[in-house]
């Protein structure tokens, strides 16, 4: 297959050296990219900035912000069979960035904040023959947010995780298609899991 994975956590820029992003590092969307590449598919990783090694034998595309990793799965989509959303893609960007650094004030600051494009929500809408993957990270309620994703974004698989799966090296997480019930991979290493998922991928 032709497996397009997104990758890491986006940047919002609020001026050119200040932004606001989260706590992905990135680390399952490239042990997907690994294990579809062993297991002989074609991979595209579109990947926001992290300190992991590129996956020899891919095809990278390096972005920063929601709006960069939405133009690039907008590209690729259709020259997919299988898109993985793994990417933490921030809800929301600056609405008006400052074009020069900010300088520290004694008052008060607010940033205004502007939703980011939903880009499963595109995918879903724009897909012909594609599997299309998407990752959920709940503190609460995780099976039930989860597979409210699952249904409302029309997805074939929902992969669900709390934070603490973050930065680690190992995770518990929660597998869904809409026909199947929930399936539990328990505290194991995001290499073992991701070749677990491709393998249900593969199913599909």
């Amino acid at each position: 297959m032709r497996i397009l994975i997104t990758a890491g956590g986006t940047r919002e820029y609020i001026d050119p050296v200040r932004y606001i992003s989260n706590a992905s590092t990135g680390k399952m969307g490239y042990a997907l990219a690994r294990a579809a590449l062993k297991a002989a598919h074609n991979v595209t990783l579109i990947t926001c900035p992290t300190a992991l090694r590129k996956p020899t034998g891919a095809m990278i595309i390096d972005v920063v912000t929601a709006a960069d990793m939405f133009k690039a799965v907008k590209e690729n989509f259709d020259k997919c069979d299988c898109l993985i959303m793994a990417a933490a893609v921030s809800d929301y960007t600056i609405a008006k960035p400052s074009k020069t650094k900010i300088k520290k004030q004694n008052a008060a600051m607010a940033i205004d904040l502007k939703p980011t494009k939903d880009i499963l929500k595109w995918a879903s809408k724009n897909k012909t023959s594609q599997l299309i993957v998407g990752f959920a990270l709940e503190d609460k309620n995780l099976r039930q947010n989860a597979e409210k994703k699952l249904k409302t974004k029309k997805l074939d698989m929902i992969v669900a995780n709390p934070p603490a799966a973050i930065a680690s090296q190992k995770s518990t997480i929660l597998i869904k298609t809409p026909n199947t019930d929930w399936q539990t991979i328990q505290n194991a290493a995001k290499s073992s899991s991701a070749k677990r998922i491709i393998r249900m991928i593969e199913s599909l």
